[in-house]
């Protein structure tokens, strides 16, 4: 995972987990199986409407998920439990607890509105999702880790080449802009203006075939361009210093070697690890053929920060946006809990509709920095691709 901004570095935690361990690891349900029978009748307001629905409706997850994430966070959410407590001053279960959190996460409504629908204080919100933001940042950052064996990344080559062939691919990258708010006398506002005049904080993320992140970088402010935000990222450096993309290579029929690498939009540099589609109209048909297979492969990237958006709404900007301080860390959990929705193989996103749109509105930007030696590598593979390199 790259660095998230205003993110204290934390211990190194176990990296990958296997579902049959996940599953036993979970144990008996953290609250009676009756838990949201009692908890749906406390809903009051705009959910009331939800009460006769299911669990999946509210919080968009399945009771799996959401009990797991419970286990996580439970050490932490429950070291206090006495702290809090609904307007009838009952003590708030780890359940409750959890279920507030996310719905704050998810449905991106203000302290105001997520106080009324469950009868708490909007302090008690307040404190019971930053409490929850901290536990997950630690807890499952597990879920959120660049391939840490040679068979792991294999695998997610292959995936990659099945889309549309491209060989040795091991990532698609892209960025979105997340909406935000500042004080109206703050001297730094105008940096954090992007190109459309919004008020915008830059989230780049790498993301693999199965639409999870891989490495994320957060907290720069939305008026920087793509290249820049990538030269500024960990994740740059440590390609640059051949600690990164390094694994096999594979050599195409005339002898070139090609490495590792991820694939962009013409946002991004052209390098030897960053593959970019060729710009321009009326392309030969082997550079339109590579560009059409580029294009359908970094697809990925884009759905997954779109679904990234749709489902956890308090990054979206619908209705209330947190701050610039907050926003990194917040962004960060969020991300962590699109991949355990993953992990988890949890069957409520096969019924989230599939979007590639997650910046509308804005207008692509390009880069013009190109590496000499990624440009012979492109027009190589280019040909590779199209049958039309000589062997």
């Amino acid at each position: 995972m790259g660095p998230v901004r205003g993110l204290k570095k934390r211990k190194k935690v176990e990296k990958k987990v296997d579902q049959n361990v996940l599953a036993a690891s979970l144990g008996p349900e953290p609250e009676p199986l009756d838990w949201w029978d009692g908890f749906s009748q406390r809903i009051t307001g705009p959910l009331l409407q939800s009460k006769k629905m299911k669990f999946e409706s509210v919080f968009k997850i399945s009771r799996k998920t959401f009990s797991y994430i419970c286990s996580l966070v439970k050490e932490d959410m429950m070291a206090k439990a006495s702290n809090f407590v609904d307007l009838n001053g009952k003590p708030l279960s780890l359940n409750d607890q959890v279920a507030v959190a996310l719905r704050r996460l998810s449905a991106g409504e203000s302290l105001s509105s997520i106080g009324d629908s469950f009868k708490m204080n909007q302090s008690t919100v307040s404190q019971l999702t930053w409490r929850f933001v901290e536990s997950m940042e630690e807890r499952g950052l597990h879920h959120l880790h660049w391939p840490s064996t040679e068979t792991e990344m294999e695998e997610i080559k292959s995936k990659f080449e099945k889309i549309r062939g491209l060989p040795n691919c091991c990532g698609a990258i892209d960025t979105t802009h997340i909406m935000m708010t500042l004080p109206t006398m703050d001297p730094s506002s105008d940096v954090w203006l992007d190109h459309e005049k919004n008020c915008s904080m830059i989230l780049q993320a790498i993301v693999d075939p199965e639409m999870r992140f891989r490495n994320v970088i957060t907290g720069w402010p939305g008026s920087l361009n793509d290249d820049i935000v990538l030269r500024s990222s960990g994740f740059f450096k440590l390609c640059g210093e051949g600690k990164m993309l390094n694994g096999k290579k594979m050599v195409l029929p005339e002898g070139t070697e090609l490495g590792e690498y991820i694939v962009g939009d013409a946002g991004f540099p052209l390098l030897p690890w960053l593959l970019t589609p060729y710009r321009g109209k009326h392309l030969p048909d082997f550079q339109a053929e590579y560009n059409k297979r580029l294009f359908a492969t970094k697809m990925v990237a884009q759905r997954a920060l779109a679904r990234l958006k749709e489902m956890w709404k308090i990054i979206h900007g619908v209705m209330w946006k947190p701050d610039k301080h907050k926003l990194p860390r917040i962004i960060l959990v969020c991300c962590i809990l699109h991949n355990i929705v993953i992990d988890m193989e949890d069957e409520m996103q096969d019924e989230l509709p599939l979007s590639h749109h997650h910046d509308t509105g804005y207008h692509q930007l390009n880069s013009e920095s190109v590496d000499k030696s990624a440009l012979i590598l492109r027009e190589k593979l280019s040909l590779q691709l199209s049958g039309k390199l000589p062997k």
